[in-house]
């Protein structure tokens, strides 16, 4: 049996932040030692001092997390505030791993990540999962989603997202224990005999026609059909009867993602900046040669994706009861959204009630299980569920 505590804070300072947090967990679990505590902050916060602060106050065996762009409960979604989960069940096992330099070497970064698996070389339990969080900042996301499932054989499923730092996309911290890292990543291991549900869903359809990727690098997008992909933006604009400005872009870009066409599914990607040379920078890289469309959403079709991502992974939970949701989706989809994205958060109390959920806007999101869409994501809906 799962037992949970869920808080929330907006306090003034790091340290008031920790101890009103840790006193709600200590409350709610009746003065149980958590497991495992996570924890997502505004960057408003000094972390060491709001980990600190948590650590003494409710004596968690691990406390892992993230910098946020946004922070949510059941009871209500906030910004520049902090929230957490504390988790206990003797029927699970968790362990954390840390992986620094993520833009020198993805591969020994994976295998830095997995090196406090347990569940790599035990049978003891019939399923794997991870949650992982990534300094999206840094780069290469997506190949570390890789080189850790290679690292893993496969053997686990992961769900989890990108830190962030208020939409001010300066610094973000991923953390582990009472520290707080750049350039870095961490992952908190889950073992158990009853499944962990995984769903990821983003509602984005094509709104254009197909381009090829003909130059890009790394997260700089190029050339679309080798012409600027900066002209391709504008016509789109000019076909659908937009404004696209190419000094504030912004406001067009959360409206017009790039979808990398996969088979019938796509992987969105947000545009975020046009560069002199008539380039975009994305917040995750395109793949040269890949086939992409500009794809619109409404408040609407986002609510429902996460309705339906939150279904999905309570149907892969064998009819154990959810106990308790980590949520996971874009800040460009808060900032597109506005106050509707409450509709999302709606959506999900609706199909979880009564179990409860946490989490936070991410700068990309994180799904690879088995009958999902996998990868590393933007403007995407992401829930992991642990039963009861």
């Amino acid at each position: 049996m799962t037992l949970s505590a869920i808080a929330h804070s907006n306090a003034a300072t790091a340290e008031a932040a920790g101890s009103e947090l840790a006193q709600s967990v200590t409350k709610d679990l009746h003065g149980a030692q958590a497991d495992v505590l996570i924890v997502f902050a505004s960057s408003r916060y000094d972390y060491p001092e709001l980990l600190q602060a948590l650590s003494e106050g409710c004596k968690p065996g691990l406390i892992v997390g993230c910098s946020s762009a946004g922070e949510f409960t059941s009871e209500s979604p906030q910004i520049s505030s902090a929230c957490v989960v504390a988790l206990k069940n003797p029927e699970m096992k968790f362990s954390a791993g840390l992986a620094e330099g993520l833009q020198k070497d993805r591969k020994k970064a994976a295998a830095d990540l997995v090196s406090s698996f347990q569940g790599l070389n035990s049978s003891q339990y019939v399923y794997r999962s991870a949650m992982v969080l990534i300094d999206a900042l840094a780069g290469f996301s997506d190949a570390l989603v890789e080189e850790i499932t290679l690292a893993t054989g496969g053997m686990y499923q992961f769900f989890g997202g990108g830190a962030g730092d208020d939409a001010q996309f300066q610094r973000t911290h991923v953390f582990l224990g009472t520290k707080a890292y750049t350039d870095a990543a961490v992952a908190l291991e889950i073992l158990s005999n009853k499944p962990v549900g995984i769903g990821v869903r983003h509602g984005w359809e094509p709104a254009g026609a197909a381009m090829r990727v003909t130059e890009a690098e790394g997260n700089r997008l190029i050339s679309l059909n080798a012409i600027p992909a900066v002209e391709a933006f504008a016509s789109h604009a000019a076909e659908t009867g937009q404004i696209f400005n190419p000094e504030e872009p912004l406001p067009f870009f959360l409206a017009n993602v790039i979808g990398i066409d996969s088979g019938g599914t796509y992987r969105l990607r947000v545009p975020l900046g046009v560069n002199e040379d008539g380039s975009v920078t994305c917040a995750a890289d395109v793949p040269v040669g890949s086939t992409v469309h500009l794809m619109r959403a409404t408040e609407i079709s986002s609510a429902k994706a996460a309705q339906t991502a939150t279904e999905s992974a309570i149907a892969q939970l064998n009819a154990h009861p959810p106990k308790v949701a980590i949520f996971f989706d874009c800040v460009a989809t808060r900032l597109r959204t506005g106050k509707d994205f409450g509709l999302e958060l709606q959506a999900l109390e609706n199909s979880l009630t009564p179990a409860a959920f946490v989490g936070c806007n991410t700068y990309g999101q994180i799904a690879r299980a088995e009958g999902q869409f996998g990868g590393f994501h933007n403007c995407t809906a992401v829930i992991g569920i642990i039963p009861d």
